[in-house]
């Protein structure tokens, strides 16, 4: 979803500098989008530092940050070991911390838009993943309240809670036998009104994402916006 983002910004007209931890792969694709690439390891605070020290001296400032990273590792809540923990919640809690610290200066003098990638899994819980919740939640609360601390400034802080296709689905649905992918896609049909399966990245993830980067969604902040084709619907 971020390399989505990444192509679809700058066919936008927007300067965009793309960050990632690995390094061969985000520098591709920057090259290939025609952004520029910064590495970066969001679960390090010198790493996140260094990065948005370069990544704001390429742009010039800073006008909107798009924090998708995350991980999300399967294991039973009573098999998730301290390590499996800790790492979860340092790329997604602690990544999400950190990247909008560092947003937060280049973002005070003139306002500006966050946008951080939360899950439905932080509002519903995910058995078999309960440390990718937990994080998510952390995220979706985190968010709420900067949203409130950092209106002053001119600051909106979102979240996106997505149900898209991506390669790492393609990948995960490569896995199942025959049998297990027709009662996968059973359960998504009936879970998903729209469709009946996960959405597209450009078609239905990157025009949101757009509007909540621009002066349109300016009154618009601590809200968490399921693009999930009416999976979560408030109650």
């Amino acid at each position: 979803m971020g390399e989505g983002i990444v192509r679809a910004f700058t066919k936008m007209g927007a300067a965009v500098v793309s960050l990632d931890v690995n390094t061969t792969l985000g520098s591709a694709i920057a090259d290939e989008a025609g952004a520029s690439f910064q590495s970066c390891d969001v679960s390090d605070e010198t790493s996140v530092h260094e990065a948005f020290a370069a990544a704001t001296a390429t742009l010039g400032g800073l006008d909107v940050l798009v924090h998708a990273a995350g991980v999300a590792p399967a294991a039973p809540a009573a098999e998730t070991d301290v390590e499996l923990w800790q790492q979860v919640l340092a790329v997604n809690a602690t990544g999400t911390f950190l990247t909008n610290r560092a947003a937060f200066p280049h973002l005070k003098e003139n306002g500006g838009r966050i946008i951080n990638f939360a899950s439905a899994a932080g509002m519903n819980g995910y058995p078999g993943k309960s440390a990718y919740a937990a994080a998510k939640g952390a995220v979706l609360a985190w968010t709420r309240s900067i949203a409130t601390e950092w209106a002053p400034f001119g600051i909106t802080a979102n979240a996106m809670a997505p149900m898209i296709w991506t390669s790492m689905y393609d990948k995960t649905r490569s896995e199942m036998s025959p049998e297990q992918l027709a009662a996968h896609d059973a359960k998504i049909r009936a879970m998903i009104p729209i469709g009946g399966k996960l959405g597209d990245i450009q078609q239905d993830l990157v025009p949101v994402v757009a509007f909540l980067s621009g002066e349109g969604s300016r009154f618009m902040t601590g809200q968490t916006f399921s693009v999930d084709g009416g999976k979560n619907m408030v109650r």
